[in-house]
């Protein structure tokens, strides 16, 4: 179960000390973590948001003339059907001018948020903007003077095995230090598409949320975010967003009080083993593109799925997922060099980069089933049939879906495990096929010049690559 960390209650209280500003420096490791700890903790701060509710008391009303009706006051029932939900979360102070940053989720609905520093001291605070799809929150205070605050770290400053700190307010518990190491980096949890967690031990629990993780320098490492948990608590499995996306994303809302992120316009996979092979690499990296959307930055600049992009702007994709954070950061309107294998041939052009605005992503759900068909064959252990117009028809596919739809996938076939019966193989070797024929000679041409063949299956309405790993 993945627990964003947002801790909610009837009731607040903040307790902690104020002091007076600091930076953080690079310092040697100390033996412990008291300095570390006394110096950084005046940049951590109490967050907590009201939120005005509306609650249908109606139905629960003593009815008029019963006995009980006097009870409704008390119980609140048919009374004022608005209730103040609070809740309590965590966020640190980026420079002296009160900015600070937190969680979305910590914030996202409230009406009121107010931020408690280590005196006691609180502050009303105003949203300056908020990134659902990071969960990063921008808030400004106006405390009229310098307050405490801290740096954060470099890109990939969070190295696996390294000491880091949580300072937070963990179920309510101002100012609590918890300490661990980080587990692992460049986590996916499908929580949204720009996934990138470092994963840590450190003891994490609802009310961290938003708080940060340092390094040894004293420098934010990572916005502590989520944790995977059977009971709800801290099990040793936290994560953070990594410093370098949070201040990336803190940097456009404090400019522009939004997001602008960059837009290429296409879908892609992971590239496995085979998916490798079939490329001619050899070890798997890059992002294979399945998709493109029409008219669009990709699609203008002259890739083609199929294309597997091993490099944007110089910086080598180390995997698929890695690609959405670097469109995302990139310069809107100016030219992004793309790196990436065609036909097993290395190829690089120009695309530009446009804007984000908003994507819509419309996924088939129509159950399919078998049918009759007057044209089949079969390769490999995979069974194949035309699609007919009946066909097409019944499974509301458009007249731009073309192929050769599974009908039987063998037991002994290689392809079992993959392919499924209803997919329609669109390609095969990225040869494009238009009948169980063509199919079949594509497949038999291919086993005898290819180590692995690549086939592009249409699965639901949404293109996915496979590779077929020949027997050698």
């Amino acid at each position: 179960m993945i627990i964003r960390l947002l801790f909610t209650s009837l009731a607040l209280g903040v307790f902690t000390v104020f002091a007076s500003p600091t930076l953080s420096a690079a310092q040697e490791r100390p033996h412990d973590f008291v300095e570390l700890s006394e110096r950084l903790s005046p940049a951590v701060v109490n967050i907590s948001t009201a939120q005005t509710v509306e609650i249908d008391n109606d139905n629960r009303a003593f009815p008029k003339g019963s006995p009980l009706e006097k009870f409704n006051d008390f119980f609140g029932n048919g009374g004022d059907k608005n209730r103040i939900a609070r809740s309590l979360g965590s966020g640190f102070v980026i420079d002296k001018a009160g900015f600070i940053v937190t969680n979305n989720h910590v914030i996202e609905g409230a009406d009121e948020i107010e931020v408690a520093f280590p005196d006691g001291a609180t502050f009303e605070a105003r949203l300056i903007g908020r990134d659902p799809s990071t969960d990063i929150a921008l808030l400004k205070i106006d405390a009229g003077q310098d307050i405490p605050f801290v740096n954060f770290a470099g890109i990939d400053s969070a190295k696996v095995g390294e000491w880091v700190i949580a300072i937070g307010n963990p179920l309510g518990y101002s100012s609590s230090v918890a300490v661990g190491i980080v587990s692992a980096r460049h986590r996916q949890m499908s929580m949204t598409n720009y996934d990138d967690f470092i994963q840590t031990d450190v003891a994490i629990n609802k009310g961290n949320s938003g708080g940060p993780l340092f390094n040894m320098d004293g420098d934010v490492v990572g916005v502590n975010t989520a944790i995977v948990s059977p009971t709800g608590y801290s099990v040793g499995l936290s994560f953070s967003i990594p410093a370098d996306l949070a201040s990336s994303v803190v940097n456009q809302l404090r400019e522009y009080g939004e997001t602008r992120r960059g837009f290429l316009g296409v879908r892609v996979q992971k590239v496995t083993k085979n998916i490798a092979k079939a490329y001619k690499l050899k070890t798997p990296h890059g992002a294979l593109i399945s998709y493109i959307s029409d008219d669009s930055p990709a699609e203008k600049a002259g890739l083609k799925r199929g294309d597997l992009i091993v490099a944007l702007g110089g910086i080598k994709l180390e995997n698929s997922n890695k690609l959405a954070r670097i469109i995302a950061e990139s310069t809107i309107d100016a030219p992004l060099k793309v790196d990436f294998i065609r036909r097993k041939k290395r190829k690089s052009l120009n695309v530009i980069v446009e804007r984000l605005e908003e994507v819509v992503t419309k996924q088939g759900s129509d159950k399919i089933t078998n049918d009759d068909s007057s044209m089949t064959n079969s390769v490999m252990g995979i069974t194949v049939e035309e699609i007919s117009d009946k066909i097409r028809s019944r499974l509301r596919l458009d007249d731009d879906v073309t192929g050769v739809r599974v009908t039987k996938i063998s037991l002994k076939s290689i392809a079992q495990g993959m392919l499924r019966k209803g997919d329609i193989i669109m390609e095969v070797a990225q040869e494009q096929v238009g009948t169980p024929t063509d199919f079949a000679k594509k497949m038999e041409a291919a086993k005898q010049n290819e180590d692995a063949i690549l086939l592009l299956v249409n699965r639901g309405g949404v293109p996915v690559f496979y590779s077929l790993e020949l027997e050698t």
